[in-house]
């Protein structure tokens, strides 16, 4: 009897251990919204043919950008790209399997993936620097094509925001 509790102890604290190791969207944040966007641009007859998902997915790389572009590249829905593992979004699409869970199956192919993530925007009118890392104060001042000669600590970039914010700071970055 005690060893059929530790059995369903065991199972039950396996299943759990396995729902909070699901990836969730920040994690991979442009596999997801990008799969969704492709998934929703589907008509019923091409979702249920993963050679017709493939070949759409390949014309909607075409005309992507930016993070979506490298995504593309890693999944081979580009001719420029080296390698391809398109039927591992081609075939859970088909199944109507949802973005999460295919991002994840994709991570497990290339971790590259899930390293994409978009630039966040800074709203510098309620935005605390002193709460920004430098890189995330460098990145502002690079975005206004702006240097900080000499700048060697957190608050002498801070301090250079400060300075040139009126003149930039109309709205968020």
């Amino acid at each position: 009897m005690k060893t059929a509790n530790l059995v369903v102890l065991v199972c039950f604290l396996a299943g759990a251990l396995q729902t909070t190791q699901a990836l969730k969207e920040e994690d991979c944040e442009v596999c997801v919204k990008t799969v969704r966007r492709f998934g929703d641009s589907l008509d019923d007859a091409t979702k249920k043919d993963y050679r017709k998902i493939e070949t759409a997915f390949k014309k909607f790389c075409s005309g992507q950008k930016n993070k979506e572009h490298r995504f593309c590249y890693y999944l081979g829905g580009l001719e420029e790209s080296a390698t391809g593992i398109l039927n591992e979004l081609s075939k859970p699409l088909s199944w109507s399997m949802p973005a999460e869970k295919i991002c994840e199956k994709l991570k497990k192919k290339d971790a590259q993936i899930c390293d994409l993530r978009y630039e966040k925007q800074i709203d510098l009118n309620n935005v605390d620097l002193k709460k920004l890392k430098v890189r995330d104060l460098k990145k502002i001042l690079n975005d206004w094509d702006e240097s900080c000669d000499g700048c060697l600590e957190k608050g002498d970039f801070i301090k250079r925001i400060e300075e040139l914010k009126p003149k930039y700071a109309h709205g968020e970055l």
